[in-house]
């Protein structure tokens, strides 16, 4: 009896061996390569911490599951869940699964490996292929000097989306950073490069207070971590050119638990960004009639004419990119002297008083961002012309007339504090290169050597100048 064989059908004995396949792939091989990989990624994230001037921190390597079930089970969390399912009678596992939901939109997916191999290769080539990047320090010897456990957040103004590109490959010598991202990022494959380059997305302008309650508990995490961050005051990309007023949620995640005496301290460090051209002006000033922007074919255009513009003309003229791209480092700000002087706890504050000294510091960190906003050619040639519209009427100026004005522009603003050395000033060549620049988008028209501003670019030509504009008024 013992001795009948067992016959099966050939689908079931594939079926079979598909299984055991994949049970000895899952339970042997699968936890030793992935062992494998782990063990060389943690080696390759030593090496790159012995670079770097701020480590990558231990909660970057966390496994992501482990944080998102951090946040899923946070206390305060629980309690807002608490709170909602009493206001609103709505089932708590409901709103269990909507924080779920939440956590796994907002934590990051951070590799140090895409972040430094693929991320700041793409950002240093995309930066130096549409602009000449030049960056300065007002205070080098204090940026140096930072403590290296503090969390350092980089608070920035925000001119365009390509200040997470240009800040990511300027600082990746340094620092990693963590990046808000708006839903706009929320695509493929860009949405899983932008997680292993550990940002995080934001709902910006959520009033849902359960998605709130779990964004500022991830800030706080991130924070009490020692994650360095990089955060816009803004908010959202400036409009007008200028600098907008700042949007306090960021901070307030930060601040609401700080206690200076305890608490690991914060050094925030302003940065100002400034361009020659801004990749999304005309959208930006066409904001409120959507049917004027030029949408994703418009931007497609864009692209294909610079490549177009600098592949296939001669070497001579070849790399004119768009002008300057530039950032300055202003003076590090420390959260632990500043609340010490103050004598503030904001542990112990109430919401009110609290949001009140948030705001005066995001004011402070304003200050120290305007001051250190880059002086380069175009707004400095945007200023003349718009001043000229004011003074002279729009008559045509003489290309020397115009140098002489932008240089006595520049020394206003050097005079008035202006985060600019004198050896730092543009030569004339540049001038000229930058005024060629407006007259090839057609914002400037020449005729014999005389520039006058083409109808309809008046626009255009404040939105430049009102990022240097806060020097002269």
């Amino acid at each position: 009896m013992l001795e009948r064989a067992v016959t099966l059908p050939l689908w079931l004995f594939a079926l079979l061996l598909i299984a055991a396949g994949y049970a000895m792939v899952m339970s042997v091989l699968f936890p030793s390569v992935r062992w494998f990989f782990r063990r060389r990624l943690n080696r390759a994230v030593d090496r790159i911490n012995d670079s770097l001037h701020i480590t990558i921190k231990p909660f970057q390597r966390t496994r992501r599951q482990i944080l998102i079930d951090q946040l899923i089970f946070d206390q305060e969390v629980i309690a807002t869940i608490e709170e909602i399912a009493r206001e609103t009678g709505k089932p708590r596992d409901v709103l269990q699964h909507e924080v779920k939901r939440y956590a796994r939109e907002i934590v990051p997916a951070f590799n140090a490996y895409v972040y430094f191999r693929v991320g700041y290769w793409l950002a240093k080539k995309a930066a130096r292929f549409l602009y000449r990047v030049r960056v300065a320090a007002a205070d080098q010897r204090g940026l140096s000097s930072i403590d290296k456990d503090s969390t350092v957040v980089f608070v920035m103004n925000h001119r365009s989306n390509m200040d997470y590109i240009l800040i990511s490959y300027l600082a990746a010598e340094q620092v990693t950073l963590s990046y808000a991202v708006g839903e706009w990022a929320r695509v493929f494959p860009l949405e899983s490069l932008i997680r292993a380059m550990g940002a995080f997305f934001v709902r910006r302008g959520s009033q849902n207070p359960l998605y709130r309650k779990v964004l500022a508990r991830y800030v706080h995490m991130a924070t009490q971590s020692g994650v360095c961050q990089a955060v816009f005051l803004e908010g959202g990309l400036s409009r007008d050119g200028k600098l907008g007023q700042p949007r306090l949620g960021f901070l307030d995640y930060m601040l609401r638990h700080y206690d200076p005496q305890s608490e690991r301290n914060i050094t925030f460090i302003p940065v100002g960004i400034n361009y020659d051209r801004v990749l999304e002006d005309s959208n930006l000033l066409r904001w409120d009639d959507k049917s004027s922007r030029k949408g994703k074919w418009g931007n497609i255009k864009l692209a294909l004419h610079f490549l177009r513009t600098n592949l296939f003309t001669s070497s001579r003229n070849r790399w004119h990119r768009f002008g300057y791209a530039s950032v300055n480092f202003g003076i590090p700000v420390s959260m632990r002297e500043y609340a010490m002087e103050r004598q503030l706890n904001f542990r112990h504050l109430g919401k009110e008083q609290r949001i009140e000294e948030v705001e005066k510091l995001a004011h402070h960190l304003m200050d120290a961002i305007r001051v250190v906003i880059p002086i380069i050619p175009v707004p400095v040639l945007a200023t003349v012309f718009m001043q000229s519209l004011e003074n002279d009427e729009g008559q045509p100026l003489k290309s020397l007339d115009i140098m002489t004005r932008a240089d006595q522009l520049m020394e206003l603003m050097m005079e008035r504090g202006a985060a600019m050395k004198p050896e730092q000033k543009p030569r004339t060549k540049t001038m000229a290169d930058a005024l060629e620049n407006l007259k090839a988008r057609g914002v400037l028209v020449e005729e014999n050597d005389h520039f006058r501003v083409s109808p309809g670019a008046e626009g255009l030509l404040g939105y430049y100048a009102g990022s240097v504009g806060h020097w002269l008024g």
